[in-house]
């Protein structure tokens, strides 16, 4: 999948913490680096197979989201999320996230629309 079906990403900084769907396994830790509206990079120990479903919190300043999430890549250091669904609180909370991400951007220029 290329960078335009995953939308734009940013980099982003936080605490999270994944776990599979409906399962009785303990949240893994980890940490959010890159941020989009449709989902995320998690840097972890845990590596789950593509398209497992996962539960996913992220901690940012004293804010949390929570969102199920299939697994759209692994890596060595990581795996790519893609959000299945995001509650209005929660997509609240992202859009705030990538907003701020946004406007730490060096080169930050509005997208044409």
């Amino acid at each position: 999948m290329d960078q335009e079906h995953r939308g734009l990403r940013f980099a982003f900084s936080a605490g999270a913490e994944i776990a599979p769907e409906s399962s009785p396994t303990p949240f893994v830790p980890g940490r959010v680096t890159e941020l989009s509206l449709l989902g995320c990079f998690m840097e972890t120990s845990a590596s789950f197979e593509m398209q497992r479903p996962v539960l996913l919190k992220i901690y940012n300043s004293g804010e949390y989201l929570e969102a199920p999430a299939s697994v759209l890549y692994v890596k060595p250091s990581g795996m790519g999320l893609v959000f299945r669904e995001i509650k209005p609180h929660f997509r609240a909370v992202l859009q705030k996230w990538v907003l701020a991400a946004l406007d730490n951007q060096p080169d930050a220029r509005p997208i044409p629309g």
